[in-house]
């Protein structure tokens, strides 16, 4: 896929070069973005190694970047601690899970296997993908590592995917969370694009051409004000069931069984494996034939039909995989609560979801326009100012920016 050109606006690179300055003196000598993510189809397929509908949205992590000589990556994230990296150091380290450092380790670990020689840079960095938001800040900041060291140690021999692939081991084996691979590679692809995991070493990718604008919706992400910081567990018991149940059928993910063979044995799966396992892996069959369709309605034009499907497949998250309201919470529902008012306030028309890992973060919606402003005022008077952001499709993924 080509990459469209991402041009660097005078007041951002004015804010990036202070920030620069301020962190470690001097001037960069080049900038890099990577988007946040937002999925459109395949809520929990991809580390099933299913399918799924992703775009790249028009909110980033950008970094003004100089290489500094040395053998250690400082990163400056505007509001948060220095981070630095040891390049003579790129082993996982028990203290560092669940941190930054531990993802800019395992990617230039990951990149030195690759027979890249990386070295010593300096990073400010600027987020509009704000941690939480369910646009996945966590894979635009790989993917912005990932782009920054393919092309400056690496004359950019990876491919954008290889780069999501980067990012997921990262993610994987230094910094501990068992995630799948829709995030990065949304992110380092940019566009709308269908992805198909079932070789996971080879993701098969195709962009799909449809324009949202066209289409008299408007793209609504929802943060619902929930906090995740404290959900790891529940996250991790998503791919953690779901394995279970293919592993008692031989396998390693649900992709490689025949759906047929599966329902076949539920009533073994119940008892091995338990009832709310069973409920997950049926929602990963219904949410994967899903996505192929919610294409072919795109491609069609069929936006009606489109819509139905994101419904369909709202209700299976929320019923059959489970990730709408964490386990044994009462008084706090925030995602549940946001769906409920999602309801009410498109009465009939659009279409609403849980969006990405659920259990708090955002939701997803699709407003038509006429309806958009009481939409959004309704949905800020209850979850507070600025919780309701319309956005649009961005066509860069991860990406050297240019100064004009």
């Amino acid at each position: 896929m080509s990459k469209i050109t991402l041009y660097l606006e005078a007041a951002q690179k004015t804010a990036l070069d202070a920030g620069f300055a301020a962190a470690f003196g001097g001037t960069p000598t080049c900038y890099y973005s990577a988007p946040g993510r937002t999925e459109i189809g395949g809520n929990h397929t991809d580390h099933q190694r299913g399918r799924v509908l992703a775009a790249a949205v028009n909110l980033d992590t950008v970094a003004a970047v100089c290489p500094n000589g040395t053998d250690v990556i400082r990163i400056q994230s505007k509001g948060y601690p220095l981070c630095e990296v040891k390049l003579t150091e790129l082993e996982p380290i028990a203290d560092e899970i669940n941190t930054t450092p531990s993802l800019v380790r395992g990617i230039a670990a990951r990149f030195t296997e690759l027979g890249c020689n990386v070295s010593g840079f300096d990073a400010y960095c600027e987020s509009t993908v704000l941690p939480g938001s369910g646009l996945s800040s966590s894979a635009a900041f790989e993917v912005l590592i990932g782009t920054i060291i393919n092309d400056l140690y690496f004359d950019n021999k990876v491919s954008a995917p290889e780069v999501a692939q980067i990012g997921q081991y990262a993610e994987n084996v230094f910094f501990g969370k068992p995630c799948g691979l829709m995030d990065q590679t949304a992110s380092a692809v940019g566009n709308l694009v269908t992805i198909d995991f079932f070789d996971k070493d080879h993701p098969v990718i195709e962009p799909v051409d449809f324009d949202f604008a066209s289409c008299g919706h408007a793209l609504c992400i929802i943060d619902t004000g929930a906090d995740h910081a404290d959900l790891t567990d529940e996250y991790a018991a998503i791919p953690g069931e779901i394995k279970a149940v293919a592993s008692y059928m031989g396998k390693e993910v649900l992709s490689q069984i025949d759906e047929a063979e599966f329902y076949a044995k539920i009533g073994e799966l119940r008892k091995a494996c338990g009832d709310r396992a069973v409920m997950r892996s049926i929602h990963f069959y219904q949410e994967n034939a899903r996505v192929p369709l919610q294409v072919e309605a795109l491609k069609n034009n069929d936006f009606e039909r489109f819509l139905m499907l994101v419904k369909q497949s709202g209700y299976s998250s929320y019923m059959y995989l489970q990730n709408v309201i964490p386990a044994g919470y009462k008084a706090h529902q925030e995602v549940a609560i946001a769906l409920a008012l999602s309801e009410h306030y498109l009465n009939g028309r659009g279409a609403y979801r849980v969006h990405g890992g659920g259990f708090a973060g955002t939701i997803q919606a699709f407003v038509p326009y006429d309806m958009l402003d009481r939409f959004v005022e309704g949905m800020d008077a209850v979850l507070g100012k600025g919780a309701c952001h319309v956005l649009s499709i961005r066509p860069q993924g991860g990406v050297k920016m240019e100064v004009r």
